[in-house]
């Protein structure tokens, strides 16, 4: 099957909720690829969004999981069991689960928080709706569950802009350090490279990411680390859960 590409609007805005998109084509496996999206695909630990698309004669089809195809500009939105088949070139009104993807564009927010808190080389993470992880390359943590906690609410609550800039590879290679990921390389190919940077000029954090974000690190709301678990000799896993640390 032939290569599409996406507009991917959530790049550019993470707040849009609707639009409208043509279908392009339909794979062999029922999956919909249309020309441009607002569902973010599965990618980077963060999942893909769900939610429905409308057509021209009201009638609904409801998008199970969002993913990528052979390449990240290829978004490919499935349907749920027994949903209607859509034709290439309908125009389809999309509509996300903007309740799920509001807590994980938070979630995914106060990940990078915590890679501020704790600046060590990232061996794993994935992101979910109330309890995602973060996995560090470090012999051990050095504070408590408790001091760290305090450290990343300090963070939300100074509410920092958080807002995405472009640069380029050459800019990415010059500046190494901002590749926090031990073993993952940012896509590269395009010329540019996606940054998401927290606070004036992105003194907080800046690092590649193709994920959504919230635009304010004060959006993320209460936030505690559930646990700090170790995961071998160099590893430990801090877990992320929404609302307050509860008391011990």
């Amino acid at each position: 099957m032939m290569e599409f590409s996406t507009h991917a609007l959530f790049r550019d805005d993470s707040y849009l909720k609707e639009a409208e998109a043509g279908v392009l084509a339909v794979n062999d496996r029922g999956g919909i690829i249309l020309d441009r999206t607002i569902f973010y695909a599965t990618s980077g630990g963060q999942p893909g969004d769900t939610g429905h698309f409308e057509r021209a004669d009201g009638s609904r089809i409801d998008i199970a999981a969002t993913v990528t195809g052979q390449t990240k500009d290829e978004i490919i939105h499935v349907p749920a069991p027994d949903q209607p088949v859509v034709e290439p070139g309908e125009t389809l009104k999309l509509a996300i689960d903007w309740p799920r993807r509001h807590l994980l564009m938070r979630m995914h927010t106060a990940c990078h928080l915590l890679t501020v808190v704790c600046p060590y080389p990232i061996t794993g993470a994935a992101v979910s709706t109330d309890d995602s992880r973060v996995d560090f390359d470090i012999p051990d943590a050095g504070f408590t569950k408790e001091e760290a906690t305090e450290r990343l609410m300090e963070l939300v609550r100074a509410d920092h802009q958080v807002f995405i800039r472009q640069i380029s590879e050459e800019e990415l290679a010059a500046n190494a350090g901002l590749v926090k990921s031990k073993n993952v390389r940012p896509p590269q190919g395009t010329g540019r490279i996606r940054l998401v940077c927290i606070g004036n000029e992105g003194g907080v954090d800046s690092q590649p990411c193709g994920g959504t974000h919230v635009a304010g690190t004060g959006e993320i709301g209460e936030i505690h680390i559930g646990k700090i678990e170790k995961k071998g000799r160099e590893n430990r896993r801090f877990r992320l859960r929404f609302g307050p640390l509860p008391a011990a």
